[in-house]
Order: C-alpha cells, then structure tokens, then sequence
C-alpha cells in the first residue's frame, strides 16, 4: 500500500486531534495491550470452536456413515454461519458499538456449540454449525476492528496480527484436546468443552472489554463524554472538556453497503474482497480437510490429527512473525511474500505424504505461511474505510471470504468422490494462493479516512 499522512478527522476540535495524535504516535499504554488481549482470548476461542468439526470430522463420519460430500457440507455449515454473521451481524457494531455486537456474538457462539454437542443426526450438527458460526462472524470482525482502533500507528499490524495468533493458538488447543476428548469421551465432549469455555469467557469480556474510541467520538451515544474521558484515563491521555462539533467528526458520504463501492473506495473494496474470497478457500480447504487427507494418504487417524495440529501450531508463529515485520516493512509487501511462499509449501507438502517427517515438517512450515495470510488480509482490511464504515467494510471483506470457505471444502469432497487426488487438490490450491498475490499488486488506496488507517504503516 502507498504510504500516506494520517488525517485528523476533528481538526476543528484541538483538543480532540491532540488526544486521537497520541494514540497513533506515542506509546502503548497497558490499558491498550490490555484491550488487545482480550481480543486475541476471544480469537482463540474463536479458532477452537470453527475449526473443531476439522478435528472431529473423521469420528462423526464413521459414526454416521457419511461419505465425503456430506463431511464437506459439515465442514462448510460453520463457515456459511461466519458469513452471515460477519455480513449481517458485524455491521451494527458501527450503529450500536463494537462490544455490544461482540458479546451477543459469543452469547450465539456458545449456545451453537453446546447445541452441536447434543445432535442426534448430521443434519442437525449441520444446522447447530450454522448457528456457531453466525455468532463467531460476528465476533470476529469487532474484534479485529477494536485491536486495531486501540493501536498506535506503529503497533497496529501487529495488534490485529495477534488476533489471528489467537485463533492460531485455539485451533492448536482444539487439536491437542481432539485427540485426548474423542479418544475418552467421544466427539461430543470436544463440543461441549468449546461451548463452556466460550460461556465462561463472556462475563470475562462483559466486564474487561471496551467500547471503541473511534466509536464513542463518531456515533455518540449515550453518555459519550464520559466513556470517552473514561478510557483517556485509563490509557493516561488528556480528557476532554466537551465534544466537538458532529460536523467536524462527520464524513463526506454516508455509510452503508453502497458506499463500500463509491468511486474513492471501489477499487480497494473489490481488490480486497477478490483477495479474501481466494485466500480463505485456500486456507480452509488446508486446514479442513489435512487430516482427513493425512488419513487417505497412508497415515492413522493419530498421525492425521496430529498433522492438523502440527499446521495450525506453525499458524502462531506465522501470525506473530507477520505482525512483526508489519511493524517495519510495508504490510501489502509482507503479505503478497506469505502469498507466494504459500503457493509453493501446499504442492510441497502433497509431494511429502510418503515421508511422515517431512509431511509434518513442511505442514508446520505451511501453517506459519497460511495462518499469515489471514492475518494479513485482517490487519490490511480496516486501514481502507473510515470509521462510521469500518465494522461493516471488514464485515463485508470477511462474509465474501466466506464464500470462498464454504465453496472449498464442499467442492473438495465432490471432487475426491469423483476421483480427483489429495496431490492434484493441493496444487489447485497453490495456484489459488499465487492468484491472490498477484491481486493485491492492484491494491492502491489514496488518503485514509480514520485514525486506524495505514494499518501496517512502515515507522522509521
């Protein structure tokens, strides 16, 4: 991305533009590390419950007799819930707040997984998925948007990337626990466990997780002043006496769906949207179906498993070394280099199945390179929209990703049904990696609209 000026949405009001300039240009306090941890808890919740159906795919297919096109309509029922989620849901957190929309995502997360643990047939697992999934959309996209808008401009790459080191970190606990739970309790305790933990966390966020600066100051909702002075205190910045003028915190054009594709901002939308529909194809065609691959490859479910695993512990790494080089090098140019590096590790480890050693050598190597294109597209996404459109902007840019997730591991089981091999599947996957690097090199962005923008900006 062109590196550009950050702009003060409320120059009119000096004292608001000295308090919104100290947060992007002066140091972390422990209040703003502390918001962003909350965010990356409830990514690796997050990584727990959409991934378990990758984990628990083999056992629920042999109970019930499934064959690979039903296991691929399971393993897409939670991505399909993400999309309606992040498309439907996540665009009220810029009308009624980001932690509202947040804590009723997890509320709809938990009861989706604790539902999940009691079906009796795949068509209602199916369904119960659906459910999760909407609730995690939702969470996902305030949470991105709220570690980015509590950033500075330095940090701000690395605090959305450690959301994704998060659901990194929860897939790998959902991966460990797989083999532990199924092996002494069966597939359902797998379930159950991520819907008590996403339970117990939500009073946890209730009382710890903060509502948006850059929400609080462009919507003003009740008590704004006061919310606003509150976390000026709390990150050690200077209160304000009042609030400026809504004219000066209000933008050109209006928010909504339609302005995502007006004339400033419909080349970097459909850029995005493009890169997101491929890179999550990608990325859950590899992490839903390794295992089960693994298996058909030679290997016991054990080994599979642990394959998974191995994938998504390389995903923490991958997330937080992307986060670091965020910090000094351009993030597009991080990105479309996880991109390429990506394309080429999937048809390397297809070759590798005979080996064991080398398979799960390269499938960690694979995780810290996929897991880091997620990251990516998550931290670019909301430096593009202002603020009033940024929850919905990242809603959208995830929801049309979701398509592409949903579509992959269906059209994989079709495509393995109808004779297709695991090798000719993965190359088809590099390809659609390669593709979206080539993509992004369209990606141009003119003047930010809000304090977050320049997600990644290079600091001297």
């Amino acid at each position: 991305m062109e590196k550009s000026s950050t702009p003060h949405r409320t120059a009119g009001h000096p004292v608001t533009a000295r308090l919104q300039q100290a947060l992007d240009n002066g140091p972390m306090s422990r209040f703003q590390w502390g918001a962003i941890a909350i965010c990356v808890l409830l990514n690796t919740l997050d990584g727990f419950d959409v991934l378990v159906m990758s984990f628990t795919g083999k056992t629920v297919s042999g109970e019930w007799h499934l064959d690979s096109g039903t296991l691929g309509l399971l393993l897409s029922s939670g991505l399909a819930g993400m999309a309606l989620g992040a498309l439907l849901v996540a665009p009220w957190a810029d009308r009624i707040g980001r932690r509202p929309v947040i804590l009723i995502g997890l509320t709809v997360a938990a009861a989706g997984m604790l539902l999940s643990s009691a079906s009796q047939n795949w068509q209602q697992l199916g369904a119960f998925r659906l459910l999760t999934g909407v609730g995690i959309g939702a969470v996902l996209a305030g949470s991105n948007v709220i570690a980015g808008e509590f950033a500075s401009r330095r940090w701000r790459g690395l605090a959305v990337s450690l959301n994704s080191t998060g659901y990194a970190v929860g897939a790998t606990i959902g991966g460990i626990s797989s083999v532990a739970l199924i092996d002494r309790y069966g597939w359902r305790s797998v379930f159950l466990a991520g819907g008590l933990a996403t339970l117990a966390v939500i009073p946890l966020a209730f009382r710890l997780l903060p509502e948006s600066l850059d929400f609080l100051l462009s919507r003003r909702p009740a008590n704004a002043l006061e919310r606003v002075n509150s976390l000026a205190r709390r990150m050690g910045q200077p209160e304000l006496s009042a609030l400026p003028d809504r004219a000066a915190t209000k933008l050109t054009s209006a928010g909504g769906f339609r302005r995502l594709l007006a004339p400033d901002l419909r080349r970097p939308t459909l850029v995005l949207w493009g890169a997101f529909f491929l890179v999550m194809a990608a990325f859950y065609f590899v992490t839903s179906w390794t295992p089960t691959l693994l298996v058909k490859a030679g290997m016991s479910a054990t080994q599979s498993l642990t394959g998974g695993t191995l994938l998504n512990l390389g995903g923490i790494f991958g997330t937080a070394l992307l986060g670091a080089l965020a910090a000094r090098y351009a993030l597009a140019s991080v990105l479309r280099t996880y991109l390429f590096v990506s394309a080429a590790l999937v048809v390397a480890f297809a070759a590798s199945t005979d080996t064991l050693v080398l398979a799960f050598c390269i499938g960690a190597v694979i995780g810290v390179a996929v897991n880091g294109c997620i990251a990516g597209l998550y931290a670019l996404t909301p430096s593009v929209y202002p603020t009033p459109l940024r929850a919905t902007g990242v809603g959208a840019a995830i929801s049309v990703g979701r398509v592409g997730a949903i579509i992959a591991p269906t059209a994989a089981g079709w495509l393995l049904d109808s004779g297709w091999t695991p090798l000719a599947l993965y190359v088809t996957t590099g390809v659609v990696f390669c593709a979206a690097g080539l993509l992004l090199l369209a990606m141009r962005v003119g003047r930010p609209t809000g304090r977050a923008a320049l997600a990644a900006e290079p600091t001297p």
